[in-house]
């Protein structure tokens, strides 16, 4: 256990399962909710998986109305427009319904309503002086784990870089993770936010904050994503597989919340801010590459990553063998060079990801922006 003493903390309130759905009034009751704000992007909402949601509302009687304006990457401007719709409406509780980015927003949207409107002086660890609105979470997908963690990340579309904010008031109060929200999701994006669950559940076992609870969490995970993420890339119809990769991912989100990302998430932040690429994506392009770096100062963390995988050689060369295995396994690109990224775009994206200190700081081992640059340039 690497620290001495152990502080946990989660969401409220967190029902994991096939059907919770159906407890959504009750909770919204619960929390005094009278008009509620569905946060969302149009995909999500022309899946139909908005009107699951809103339809328990109006059967109880609890007025809602939807913002279907989430982007992916969501810039500052976006939370700033589901705010405005929020204060025009009079909501008085808002439901997250998606992947990351509309949790996110979610959260963001929670925190400015309540406090000053604009989210920038609030990017950082612990500057959010009173807590937001009320807020439900329903994650879409297997991947941010957003709807149990206390960070939400905006585009900073000056600085083209994703910035997060840090702070308890952005726990969910109830997170609702309904496996059959899940089934409709396209192989692709089943592979993007597989692998991110896989890569917060390792970054949280190797952070120099991990504790014997976000190990034991993140050990789990990865498990459970071993065993699940390539049968539910293959058949997204099989619930068992979608409830695995559900729990896994909350799993993962739990653990890092209580222990951190590191520099695989420092380093896909720019490919993301920058290039647009999905989350889940850029984080895998780092992945491999960061993982050697960090080898030889966590050997017997990445030993336990494999032993997880179910590798038969137990080390931590096995462990990056096994995350390459798999993500090409579900398709998933490997290599910057895949997207346009050549070796003369290298000292720019260092120079970006230097600045995200608040993961680098925790990584096993501190890179220099020289040592950024390397990485970047082994995932070419």
């Amino acid at each position: 256990m690497k620290q001495e003493t152990t502080v946990f903390r989660t969401a409220g309130l967190v029902k994991i399962g096939i059907g919770v759905l159906a407890e959504l009034a009750d909770e919204v009751k619960r929390l005094g909710g009278t008009k509620v704000l569905i946060v969302t992007d149009k995909g999500v909402a022309d899946a139909g998986l908005v009107d699951k949601v809103a339809e328990p509302l109006k059967v109880a009687g609890i007025p809602s109305d939807v913002f279907d304006g989430v982007e992916p990457e969501p810039p500052i401007a976006c939370a700033e427009s589901a705010l405005a719709v929020l204060k025009e409406g009079g909501h008085d509780l808002l439901i997250g319904v998606g992947g990351g980015s509309s949790m996110d927003v979610t959260k963001v949207v929670s925190l400015i309503a309540t406090n000053e409107p604009d989210p920038r002086p609030y990017f950082g660890i612990d500057l959010i002086p009173r807590p937001g609105l009320p807020k439900i979470l329903v994650p879409t997908t297997s991947g941010t784990g957003s709807e149990v963690t206390a960070v939400a990340i905006l585009t900073d579309t000056e600085q083209s870089l994703k910035r997060g904010i840090v702070s308890p008031y952005m726990f969910a109060d109830v997170a609702l993770v309904d496996a059959e929200m899940m089934c409709t999701m396209p192989p692709k994006v089943t592979a993007a936010t597989g692998m991110d669950a896989l890569i917060h559940a390792v970054e949280a076992i190797v952070s120099v904050r991990s504790n014997s609870i976000s190990d034991s969490l993140g050990i789990h995970a990865v498990e459970l994503i071993a065993r699940n993420l390539r049968t539910a890339f293959e058949n997204g119809g099989d619930t068992t597989a979608r409830l695995a990769m559900a729990t896994a991912s909350t799993m993962a989100g739990m653990a890092f919340a209580n222990s951190s990302c590191c520099a695989v998430h420092a380093l896909a932040y720019p490919l993301g801010g920058e290039y647009h690429m999905p989350h889940g994506v850029a984080n895998t392009l780092m992945l491999a590459p960061v993982m050697e770096y960090n080898r030889p100062v966590c050997k017997a963390e990445l030993a336990r990553v494999a032993e997880a995988m179910g590798e038969v050689e137990i080390s931590a060369k096995s462990a990056v063998r096994a995350m390459i295995k798999l993500a090409k396994d579900v398709e998933m690109p490997l290599h910057l060079k895949e997207f346009g990224i050549a070796e003369e775009d290298v000292p720019r994206l260092a120079e970006s990801a230097a600045k995200v200190t608040r993961l680098l700081d925790v990584n096993p081992r501190r890179p220099t922006q020289e040592d950024i640059a390397m990485i970047y340039r082994a995932a070419l």
